[in-house]
């Protein structure tokens, strides 16, 4: 039967009035009882968190409550508590409820038996041994499934990675027990067997380099067992040339012939010339500008040339350089460049013209190596010497050397941009002979180190460390290229660039006639020693602050004149390395100055 129209619009305001009077809004949701991590796992499995804030039925409202019991039960199982004391409760106030949830996780579970295996060739294999022995959790462990399901994947991934790529599970199976909390775990691989490397085969979209000169980074010969850090380490050969825009290598086992896995390696071409430019100013060199050109290959066979101005005021800089790949050892280049150097400065009127010619070469994963010969002639006059009278014309002095000098870098870090573990640094070892094409015989030797520690997720200590020794027949005819300075960003901060050190007294003539001092010039020393502690810490994100102390000397003597500087700093950690401001000040002269230095860039 039909109802009246308007007997029917009146049972719906009923209706609707009922279930208004009913609705309640889900308010503050606290669980209690458990640490950080499971609390956060616990929030984002409750269905009533995400209803937060909601209007919702009174007969939603009770099953979101009677829902959260199983819900938090569930996220506490990937911890190993299996058997936790849950209770929920809701208090109204004024149309809104907040729940409560109190938990005692009560006894985890933990493991009884493993049986964690490998079966065929992989089982005589001694890393996946290693990783075998290694697999958590181990028995009497609590049964963390994170930890489990790391475990598992890391012994699958090595599998592949070492070439065993018909791997697959014979077994896997976990039970748990939960009145004896307890858990089982049967876990085996079947391996099969171990694949060779096969043929290498390059492919470019559009040929710029003869396949012949590629095919000599790839240092394994065909039959050599599988290793994905083969595979890795051909790529960054390739990347490290910087010829191609795209690098990508796939290796093939569906077309694996006698067990040989073939790899392809398919290569994008990158533009070819490198176009700079840029505005420079310094307060010793005044306005500039700076421009480049760097073709990424000249030819077929790999070579790259580059050429650079940097054309300041009063500091001009110009360099060319040609490089060829030397692949038969390592990665490598032999390297010709020239360069001309024009400072006429406050401070310095030099000039110098610099042959150098080297081969360099990876030795290992952590040490590149570079042996180079060094042709240098070089003029210079500071621009007042210590007889108190600017008006002295300046007595050029001129040098000729002819040295060979050995170069070692060592790299072993966490990561070259941020490192927040490891260490890395630099020694440098050259000698001239008088009347071998140097005006004086000399031998020198110049050390740097670093080290880094993490401190936390957000902070870590940085240890620095620079020693230089020079001896030499006559150093007075040592050039200002080959001595030590000390002071500045990168050396001991509170004080400026090269300010630490053997110096000469500057005099200028006032507006009376009068001579008065205006500051000192670094004339370089025959030895250097600086040291540096360094803290940092972030606290917003990327952005964060540092504290830290440099000290050290460059000297001609057998004792240092110490000189130490204090300062903070911010910083920001930039996809191309640390931005870091400095404000410091030495505590060597009371009235001395604060220095501000700025840097930008990798730690290596």
């Amino acid at each position: 039967m039909r109802l009246p129209r308007r007997v029917a619009a009146l049972a719906a305001v009923l209706f609707l009035s009922s279930a208004t009077a009913h609705a309640v809004t889900v308010g503050e949701v606290r669980i209690l009882g458990l640490d950080e991590e499971m609390e956060a796992n616990v929030r984002v499995s409750l269905s009533l968190v995400d209803a937060a804030g909601q209007d919702v039925s009174g007969r939603r409202m009770g099953y979101l409550v009677r829902a959260a019991e199983d819900e938090t039960r569930e996220a506490l199982e990937p911890f190993g508590f299996y058997s936790p004391q849950i209770e929920v409760e809701r208090t109204r106030d004024n149309g809104s409820v907040s729940v409560t949830i109190r938990v005692e996780p009560g006894e985890p579970v933990r493991v009884r038996n493993s049986d964690i295996a490998i079966i065929g060739e992989g089982s005589q294999d001694r890393y996946l041994q290693a990783d075998l022995d290694d697999f958590i959790p181990s028995p009497g462990a609590t049964f963390n499934h994170a930890d489990y399901e790391a475990s598992k994947i890391r012994i699958s991934r090595r599998l592949t990675e070492r070439g065993y790529f018909d791997a697959d599970f014979s077994s896997r199976r976990v039970e748990v027990t939960r009145a004896e909390n307890a858990a089982d775990i049967e876990l085996v691989w079947t391996s099969g067997i171990r694949y060779d490397m096969g043929p290498t085969i390059f492919e470019q979209t559009r040929p710029v380099i003869r396949d012949e000169l590629l095919e000599n980074l790839v240092y394994w010969k065909e039959g050599d067992y599988y290793h994905q850090g083969r595979i890795d380490r051909l790529r960054t050969s390739l990347a490290r040339l910087d010829y191609f825009g795209d690098i990508e290598i796939t290796p093939d086992p569906a077309q694996a012939v006698d067990g040989r896995v073939p790899v392809t390696v398919k290569l994008t071409p990158a533009k070819r010339n490198i176009y700079t430019a840029g505005l420079s100013y310094g307060t010793d060199s005044g306005p500039g500008v700076r421009l480049g050109l760097e073709r990424r290959y000249v030819n077929t066979r790999g070579h790259k040339a580059l050429s650079q101005l940097d054309y300041a005021q009063k500091r001009k800089t110009l360099t060319l350089q040609y490089r060829i790949p030397a692949f038969a050892w390592r990665d490598g280049w032999y390297t010709i460049s020239a360069q001309g150097y024009d400072e006429q400065t406050d401070y310095i009127d030099t000039r110098r013209i610099e042959l150098v010619g080297s081969r360099s070469g990876q030795y290992s994963r952590q040490v590149d190596l570079t042996a180079s010969l060094h042709v240098l002639r070089e003029r210079w006059a500071y621009s007042t010497e210590d007889d108190e009278d600017p008006t002295t014309p300046l007595a050029y002095r001129y040098a000729t050397f002819t040295y060979p000098s050995v170069r070692a870098d060592y790299v072993n870090v966490d990561d070259r941009i941020f490192p927040t573990s490891g260490a890395g640094g630099s020694l440098v070892l050259r000698s001239g002979v008088e009347g071998v094409g140097s005006d004086a015989s000399f031998a020198q030797i110049h050390a740097r180190a670093s080290t880094f520690k993490g401190l936390g997720d957000n902070a870590r200590l940085i240890l620095r460390a620079e020693a230089g020794y020079t001896t030499t027949s006559a150093l007075v005819d040592m050039p200002p290229s080959l001595r030590f300075y000390a002071g500045g960003d990168r050396s001991i901060r509170g004080y400026e660039w090269r300010e630490v050190g053997p110096r000469i007294t500057r005099y200028e003539e006032d507006g009376d006639g009068n001579l008065r001092e205006t500051g000192y010039l670094a004339t370089g020393a025959r030895n250097v020693l600086t040291a540096s502690v360094e803290y940092e810490r972030y606290f917003y994100g990327n952005w964060g602050a540092a504290v830290f102390v440099d000290s050290g000397s460059a000297f001609d003597g057998s004792s240092p004149d110490w000189h130490t500087g204090v300062g903070i700093g911010a910083r920001f950690r930039s996809p191309v390395g640390p931005v870091k401001v400095d404000l410091a000040r030495g505590l060597d002269d009371p009235d001395s100055p604060f220095t501000v230095g700025l840097s930008i860039g990798a730690e290596f």
